[in-house]
């Protein structure tokens, strides 16, 4: 037995904690030790250690780092740094001041960038009063908003100029220009349509390399505040991927970040894509950065009419009749894209919302597992609309359901999709009891930025209750798919682990396995539902290091 006079020196020890290891062996423990980045020792055994610092926790509740299975944080460190940024709840009134109040801050010329206006706001602003108004809060200024789905762009006359758009552009492949009754452009532009202005605007203010890796950075304190300390880029950009392993080579990346590396984009406008980055993927890996998934956007966003289902959207709100949506891809080009990743052992992660895109997804990774390949992680991301018969398939299949609780609980979003489709279809969203029962795995994300914030413990107050944390919107979804509190728990800290391939360095607190730890401002299984989501991380600590600290913010 070790003892103070002799032991190896830790660099930490935490004492008179309560601290969940989540390793089902262990359970809770009073004490943990670090050195060199690791967990040394949890319980007795690590209270033995001499340390160079002994902390106290005086009570207080820990557990390992959380884990965000899907975001887009440089997106939201470009929002926090370089943007106009406002929530999806402003009416359109609302939104023409914020505009005005921005204009008048900038230089002739200067871009106004930013978001999110509310996917529900869609129809209103399809018109040529709506742009007219827009056009006068704005002013000289160009303008590139996204919407909460970060999937659509609104724009105004002198941003259309500049990008080459008027009344006879053709839509491009995977998106679309709305017009008005007399077939003007309104501004509005849906997925791939929005390419054209952000390219635009990307030649005419180039962002460097310095931006991206200080957007990268920012993105990763905020979500440190949070207690995050691993996460999954949901649709990564070679930029971005050098840009990490610049800040891993440098001592600056503090999480483990697992890239998904886009194959197409329908809304972002980056280049290079699919087989252009993979090729530069090595390049890129480093002790913190894992660029092991590829990204398919494989449909869009209800609200638009562009999410994939088996049965048509409601009639008589300017869809097609018999609109169903459709895929970006046949589903043979999936299966190319699975089968030949998988040889490189590539996972992937894939974009659905509508549940015929979720079947196609579930067809093509049977052919995979067919063919042998059982090792590569397959997401199915959003997926909030499951055809009860493909429920099982998930187990049976080994595919993670990839969940970002903030698209579907009472909302902006859930009310804007219940606009487009028949109520009890609407209301039939993220079945996440029953993909529990059948044995499959769920991991949570925060779809941050298009979720307000990465707050994990809201999104497992919403995952528990079915309601919205925050108050602003009544009422459950679906209730009988609530799942319990442990499940809820294991969605944002084992399950990510295992989805993200990073099960041998986070989610549980044992020897060995890094030491990403935070230290929270209530014992979450001592309190109760209602104030689960107010929750917060006092302490947030990756790889033996202090990261952030709710202290340091107050003094």
């Amino acid at each position: 037995m070790a003892n103070k006079s002799n032991a190896l020196m830790a660099d930490v020890v935490f004492r008179n904690g309560v601290i969940q290891t989540l390793n089902p062996q262990v359970g809770v423990v009073d004490s943990i030790a670090f050195k060199d980045g690791k967990v040394l020792a949890v319980g007795k055994v690590a209270d033995q250690f001499a340390a160079r610092k002994s902390i106290d926790l005086n009570g207080s509740f820990a557990m390992p780092g959380l884990l965000d299975v899907h975001n887009h944080h440089l997106i939201a460190g470009q929002m926090e740094l370089f943007e106009l940024v406002f929530p999806p709840t402003l009416s359109f009134e609302e939104l023409l001041e914020r505009l005005r109040t921005e204009a008048a801050q900038l230089e002739d010329g200067a871009w106004i960038v930013g978001g999110s206006w509310g996917s529900g706001l869609l129809q209103s602003l399809n018109c040529s009063e709506a742009l007219k108004a827009i056009d006068e809060a704005t002013g000289p200024h160009p303008l590139l908003l996204k919407d909460d789905s970060k999937h659509n762009r609104l724009v105004n006359s002198k941003a259309m100029e500049l990008a080459g758009i008027d009344d006879a552009t053709e839509d491009p492949d995977g998106g679309q220009i709305l017009r008005d009754g007399e077939g003007r452009a309104t501004g509005v532009l849906l997925e791939a349509a929005g390419v054209i202005v952000e390219q635009t605007y990307s030649a005419l203010c180039p962002q460097t390399d310095e931006d991206i890796e200080a957007a990268a950075f920012r993105g990763i304190e905020i979500l440190h505040s949070y207690g995050i300390t691993a996460f999954q880029d949901a649709a990564s950009s070679l930029q971005l991927m050098r840009a990490l392993k610049r800040l891993d080579d440098s001592g600056q990346l503090k999480s483990w970040v697992v890239t998904s590396m886009a194959a197409n984009d329908f809304i972002f406008g980056t280049q290079p894509l699919g087989e252009r980055i993979i090729e530069n993927r090595e390049e890129t890996r480093s002790r913190h950065h894992r660029p092991d998934f590829i990204k398919i956007f494989l449909d869009g966003v209800p609200p638009a009419g562009t999410a994939a289902f088996l049965e048509p959207y409601l009639e008589g709100i300017g869809f097609p009749q018999c609109h169903c949506g459709e895929t970006t891809m046949p589903v043979a080009e999936l299966e190319e894209w699975l089968k030949s990743t998988a040889k490189r052992g590539i996972s992937a992660k894939i974009h659905c919302t509508g549940d015929a895109s979720v079947r196609y997804v579930l067809d093509a990774v049977q052919k995979v597992r067919e063919l042998g390949y059982e090792d590569t992680r397959y997401h199915v991301a959003h997926g909030q609309f499951v055809h009860e018969e493909d429920i099982p398939r998930f187990q049976e299949l080994n595919v993670v359901a990839d969940i970002s609780p903030a698209l579907w609980f009472p909302g902006v979003i859930s009310e804007a999709i219940a606009t487009v489709l028949p109520p009890e279809r609407a209301e039939k969203m993220q079945p996440n009891r029953s993909l529990l029962d059948s044995g499959a795995i769920i991991s949570g994300g925060s779809d941050w930025p298009v979720s307000e914030t990465p707050n994990v413990w809201a999104a497992i107050y919403g995952l528990v209750t079915r309601k919205n944390p925050t108050g602003k919107f009544s009422g459950q979804l679906w209730a009988d798919q609530a799942i319990t509190l442990e499940e809820a728990i294991a969605a944002y800290t084992t399950a990510p682990a295992y989805a993200m391939g990073l099960g041998d360095q986070v989610g549980r607190l044992e020897p060995g396995l890094s030491a990403d730890m935070v230290i929270l401002s209530s014992n979450p299984y001592e309190i109760s539902l209602e104030e689960i989501k107010e929750i917060v991380a006092m302490e947030t600590w990756f790889a033996g290091e202090c990261v952030f600290s709710r202290q340091a913010m107050v003094s």
